[in-house]
């Protein structure tokens, strides 16, 4: 049963909490994924297990969270992520983040360095909005956008969704993978398959190369696709996930 977070402007986020012993872990899910996801849901019966506090949650616009999801960008999802850090967690935390909630962990980071113990990505896909999603429409649908403020594009959940203007100009705001260095200094480790469609694995290696940390460790799988959900690969992230809560401790 979820609960909501009410925020300034009435807007509400839908999450799931577990109780329990520190560090906590908060699951970022990706671009149109849901808080009833496989690994979210995976990493909350690990946690529960443990005796872990646990918190997973549906951005806005996703979900059981209010709103509709062309109105929001990058930057109002990583104020879902912020609020759900600093008004429903305590202590240091565990990160971790699926494909934009990779994105998101790191912007978190660095925000609040102090609060963030660790960071797990599945498929990081920092910049994804500029890189993979601006950059490979073509001429017409990016005309489009500039005059229209968004155009309309198939899933590959089934379904369609938007591609708005203010995401990719707010994506802009938040872009990592061009910094000499990205100023994070917690352990962080990066998982990736090798066979994502989606995100190249070269992702993970170039986020590795640019943080500051010196306990970075990435993990490519050999058969692993950008979901990163198949029995096997949850298992690697749950014995990833207890090896950092050990080292957090």
């Amino acid at each position: 049963m979820h609960s909501y977070l009410k925020l300034k402007n009435s807007d509400q986020i839908a999450y799931c909490k577990t109780e329990g012993k520190g560090p906590g872990i908060i699951f970022l899910g990706g671009f149109l994924s849901e808080m009833t996801g496989e690994k979210a849901t995976a990493v909350e019966a690990f946690c529960k297990q443990r005796g872990q506090a646990f918190v997973r949650f549906d951005y806005r616009g996703r979900g059981q969270s209010s709103g509709v999801f062309e109105d929001h960008t990058i930057g109002t999802w990583k104020e879902d992520a912020l609020a759900i850090l600093s008004k429903l967690t305590k202590g240091p935390q565990l990160l971790i983040g699926s494909s934009m909630g990779g994105w998101l962990a790191l912007l978190l980071a660095m925000e609040k360095p102090k609060r963030v113990a660790g960071i797990i990505g599945l498929a990081s896909a920092p910049d994804f909005t500029e890189h993979l999603i601006w950059e490979k429409l073509t001429k017409a649908q990016q005309q489009e956008i500039i005059r229209k403020g968004k155009i309309t594009v198939p899933s590959d959940m089934g379904g369609v969704y938007s591609i708005t203007r203010k995401l990719i100009e707010d994506g802009r705001n938040h872009l990592l993978l061009h910094k000499r260095e990205i100023p994070i200094d917690c352990p962080v480790r990066l998982l990736h398959g090798l066979k994502d469609d989606d995100v190249p694995w070269e992702v993970s290696l170039s986020i590795n190369e640019k943080l500051a940390s010196q306990d970075v460790k990435t993990i490519l799988i050999e058969n692993g696709d950008h979901r990163l959900s198949k029995p096997e690969d949850i298992q690697k992230l749950l014995s990833i996930t207890e090896k950092m809560l050990e080292k957090l401790k």
